[in-house]
């Protein structure tokens, strides 16, 4: 019989996450009887301590937060994407029994809106370790110019990743997002619109889109409690919207990949995490 495979979620709170639902389902459907996933709710000051008890079973770690930039203080090594993004969501288990640490969020958004046209520009709603994600992320789809919206002053961090990323970035208050801004992020047809922003920030949002028709496409990396304002008032002036369930099956799909070594059972996860929202 194998010896058991162990990977978990960590964070405060967590409670609340689809990480073991998506998994688990993939393992069921990889034929991976011997590996198993839980949820563990660790603090920023508690991870080093917890990632020093665990053996040699442990395959890999997916990390949400307040974790994802003190995770930097436990790996062994560090991929250039969560180097550049200041961002680690995961660790996965070496053979000296070190840990590597990688930002799977990038090829989550990546996924998610591989098939969404647009112009070369897009919004970003948001400044966090997420929205940096997404700033990488959509460079690797080609955007050029960005209009970043947020409550206070842009974080430097953030505008950081973008001139590194090679992308021209204006500044706007969150409140006026959803004016028109000329080249960068425009009311076209091809518009781009990707949120990070937490409920509070959404309802702001929401209400600065505003009611004037509309095309292009809204990402809202939310999953739980579909639609969200922002979301419905979206679809409400002609925008397609997409979940933040596809970012989360992608990044937790390239997760299963780096701690498994296999091909992910994409459509199986995906299966998993629509019963498990009710949808």
């Amino acid at each position: 019989m194998a010896e058991p495979s162990r990977a978990a979620v960590l964070g405060r709170p967590v409670a609340h996450s689809l990480s073991p639902v998506l998994h688990t389902a993939a393992y069921r459907a990889a034929g991976l009887g011997d590996w198993s996933y839980a949820a563990h709710d660790v603090g920023a000051d508690e991870l080093g301590a917890f990632v020093a008890r665990l053996d040699g079973s442990w395959r890999g770690l997916s990390l949400t937060m307040p974790l994802k930039e003190v995770a930097f203080d436990v790996a062994t090594t560090v991929t250039q994407t969560a180097r550049v993004t200041g961002a680690v969501n995961t660790l996965v288990r070496r053979t000296d029994l070190g840990w590597d640490a990688d930002n799977t969020d990038v090829h989550g958004i990546e996924a998610a809106l591989a098939e969404v046209s647009h112009d070369g520009s897009a919004v970003l709603l948001g400044g966090g370790a997420t929205a940096r994600s997404a700033i990488v992320a959509l460079a690797r789809l080609g955007v050029t110019r960005l209009l970043l919206a947020t409550r206070g002053e842009a974080r430097p961090e953030t505008l950081r990743v973008a001139v590194d990323s090679g992308v021209v970035v204006e500044v706007v208050s969150l409140a006026s997002w959803g004016e028109d801004h000329g080249g960068n992020g425009g009311h076209g047809g091809d518009q781009l619109v990707v949120s990070t922003l937490p409920p509070e920030g959404a309802l702001v949002a929401a209400a600065a889109l505003g009611d004037r028709p509309r095309g292009g496409t809204l990402m809202d990396v939310v999953y739980a409690d579909w639609p969200t304002p922002l979301a419905q008032r979206a679809e409400r002036v002609g925008m397609t919207v997409v979940s933040g369930l596809d970012m989360l099956v992608h990044q937790a799909a390239e997760q299963f990949r780096l701690f498994t070594g296999r091909t992910p059972p994409v459509q199986a996860m995906y299966a998993a995490g629509r019963q498990a929202l009710g949808r």
